[in-house]
């Protein structure tokens, strides 16, 4: 698995996934604040316009704003924005039809979507033990998130094409990531991206804007630099270690981190479901993260 690279290179993966669901596991309880205020479609859009801005001065730094005009990445680079745009406008649109805890189950089934490309279309080899550990961590983390009525409706059909769409993503910012940097990946996808949301924003939201609350801004701020630049850097660099497959499993952590997060910040105590979810979630990660025998 991961093209043969040596165990530590694929530990090395792990770590940065178990890193990013650390921070994607405290992304609703940042979010809460900036949705509130501004609406889900704005609150994305304003964050996405301060981590572009921090990328690209990261980039600058580095002298990388060059990595941005590389030719051998762009077609990549291009279809990892289109796809990444598609998705969340699919998850948004999604949101207006069905409940955030629908939405989180279906996009679960990436890793299925992940293991039907890359390992059964696509032949990928994967251990029977890794296999078993990604299917331990996707069931964990449905029987988490699980809602207690699922009734399938138009948002739960555009999340689960989101779901679909997410493995095919991650592959070509896969391939653009061994040309260029994560920073040139992110700040490329997004800079591609903006246009589009913010019309998008405009044409399903009322007008708004972030410097109306003083409140907003520092958690737009904190929320962009935590996940839209830490957490996507790590996402991108956990990519170019391990596969597409192994990385939508260890996201399996992320609802977790999540309900640790609603715990400790937000006083929100799990049910019995959700503590015996991570069971198969933490066994599944055990058998995932063992050398190929």
């Amino acid at each position: 698995m991961g093209g043969g690279a040596p165990v530590e290179y694929e530990r090395r993966g792990d770590l940065y996934a178990l890193l990013l669901s650390v921070l994607e596991g405290v992304f609703p309880v940042l979010t809460l604040v900036t949705v509130a205020a501004l609406g889900a479609l704005h609150a994305y859009f304003y964050t996405i316009v301060i981590a572009t801005l921090a990328l690209l001065l990261l980039l600058w730094r580095r002298g990388g704003l060059g990595e941005l005009l590389d030719r051998a990445a762009r077609r990549d680079l291009l279809l990892t924005s289109l796809l990444i745009t598609s998705l969340f406008v699919l998850i948004f649109i999604a949101l207006r039809y069905t409940t955030a805890s629908h939405v989180a189950v279906i996009l679960v089934l990436q890793l299925f979507f992940s293991w039907l490309y890359f390992n059964v279309i696509g032949g990928e080899r994967m251990s029977l033990a890794h296999s078993a550990g990604a299917g331990l961590m996707g069931f964990g983390a449905i029987v988490i998130l699980f809602p207690e009525d699922l009734r399938i409706n138009v948002g739960d059909w555009l999340a689960l094409a989101a779901a679909a769409i997410a493995p095919v993503a991650n592959h070509f910012q896969q391939r653009a990531r061994r040309r260029v940097s994560s920073l040139a990946v992110l700040a490329f996808r997004n800079a591609v991206a903006l246009p589009a949301l913010g019309l998008l924003a405009v044409a399903l939201e009322p007008p708004v804007s972030p410097i109306a609350d003083p409140r907003v801004l520092p958690w737009l701020v904190l929320n962009a630099l935590l996940i839209f630049v830490a957490a996507k850097i790590l996402w991108v660099e956990a990519l170019n270690h391990i596969s597409v497959t192994r990385l939508s499993a260890m996201a399996s952590f992320i609802p977790v981190f999540t309900m640790a997060f609603a715990w400790l910040l937000l006083g929100e105590t799990p049910g019995l479901r959700q503590l015996l979810g991570t069971v198969p979630v933490v066994a599944g990660a055990l058998l995932l993260t063992r050398p190929e025998s």
